[in-house]
């Protein structure tokens, strides 16, 4: 069965839908296909911190009403080192912009039950998605749902399909990559405890990195450093919450410990892809970059990259317009480069990277003068909660122009 749509969306997280639901509002039909089953996608932890930008997207999207309801909006975070304890009130270093604790899962949730109900085409468990005339005005899309192969033409394919998906893959051989991976990985617990802080704790210590934060008034999502080799079947819950007392501790203050939910080991990575686009197809999100998470961007930046896209299309089928489209790579570019830098700064200074006490003293030092002097505060503060986009507007001059218009790639 063959049928037709605008967008060809690929991937139901974050960026897929709030794609679709952008286009939506302004009357641009798409169909979203997702490669794992609706429960699946509903259920899987990601990341839990939104930037000011990210919440007000959502709001723009009418999908941030249970968000404003059930959401934790912080003003700070806590920095801890050296046995001390240091509060950068994040709001006032950063023109007043705010961070939002609201899990990704919860967003996924939120975008998924509108656009059931707006009625609209949104499919799980597809498999076999292959691509056709990708370089031409009509891309295909072949598929399988439910046993039956099926195929859709349209103008433009998203790529919202994850690092592992297929989407990159299918012009690889036009872009470049730049890579590192890290001798780092975070176990991260969701346990069924009253957070022990009002707001987020970022603890280095000579045993490893240790972060406190939460999921809501009754959930708490903790992490410390591992080795990306370790199983999380050797660590017994007992034994995560010794290292979370040991990592977190500080004189005349408790951690609360609580039923461990779940837990689970993330290695890692920063991987960044470029361009993000090849003829007509647009890449977004973990599909074309990920960042460590210890500057907590990846998912505004998946946010952040189909809201300019979305952007690009609506001025595109209104007017026909294509500057958008045009350099929606370099655009993307210069922010994702500044969240990879950002997330590397915070990753470097905070982990424990090995047995050198020099390398160690360095840190301490970082973190002295972070939490010493107003300008290094600001620097974080305005990176943490988010830079405005048109911070990145002067690096565009010319770079759009190597990419070449939607369709016809020089």
């Amino acid at each position: 069965m063959s049928v037709r749509t605008q967008v060809a969306i690929i991937g139901a997280g974050p960026a897929g839908l709030m794609l679709a639901r952008l286009l939506d509002e302004a009357g641009i039909e798409s169909i979203v296909l997702e490669a794992r089953e609706r429960d699946y996608v509903e259920q899987r932890i990601r990341a839990g911190l939104l930037e000011q930008s990210s919440v007000d997207l959502l709001e723009r999207a009418g999908v941030g009403e249970r968000m404003r309801r059930e959401g934790l909006v912080h003003h700070g975070i806590h920095l801890q080192f050296s046995g001390e304890r240091h509060y950068l009130p994040l709001s006032e270093l950063a023109d007043g912009r705010s961070i939002m604790i609201y899990g990704q899962t919860e967003v996924v949730k939120d975008l998924i039950q509108r656009r059931i109900d707006d009625g609209l085409p949104l499919l799980f468990d597809v498999s076999d998605v292959a691509f056709e005339g990708i370089e031409t005005a009509r891309p295909r899309v072949r598929f399988t749902h439910e046993g039956v192969a099926e195929e859709i033409e349209c103008d433009v394919v998203a790529g919202c399909d994850g690092f592992h998906g297929v989407c990159r893959p299918t012009i690889e051989g036009r872009l470049a990559f730049f890579s590192r991976e890290y001798p780092l990985a975070w176990l991260g617990i969701l346990a069924a405890v009253a957070p022990s802080s009002e707001e987020l704790v970022y603890a280095h210590h000579p045993s490893g990195f240790a972060l406190l934060t939460m999921r809501s008034p009754e959930l708490s999502r903790l992490y410390i450093q591992c080795a990306p080799s370790e199983r999380i079947e050797d660590w017994s819950d007992e034994a995560i919450w010794e290292q979370l007392q040991l990592r977190l501790g500080l004189e005349g203050w408790d951690l609360a410990e609580g039923e461990v939910l779940e837990k689970g080991i993330t290695g890692m990575r920063s991987f960044v892809c470029e361009p993000m686009q090849h003829g007509r197809m647009f890449l977004a999100g973990d599909a074309a970059h990920i960042v460590p998470p210890t500057g907590a961007k990846g998912l505004n930046l998946a946010l952040g990259d189909v809201a300019l896209l979305a952007r690009g299309l609506i001025e595109w089928y209104a007017s026909g317009d294509d500057a958008t489209l045009t350099s929606y790579s370099a655009a993307c570019s210069a922010r994702v480069w500044r969240a990879e830098h950002f997330s590397y700064w915070m990753t470097s200074m905070l982990h424990r990277l090995g047995d050198d006490p020099f390398e160690e003293q360095l840190q301490i030092s970082q973190l002295r003068y972070v939490v010493s002097s107003e300008a290094a505060a600001r620097t974080l503060a305005e990176n943490y909660v988010g830079l405005a986009a048109d911070r990145f507007a002067a690096s565009l001059d010319g770079a759009a122009r190597r990419i070449g218009p939607i369709g016809m790639p020089r």
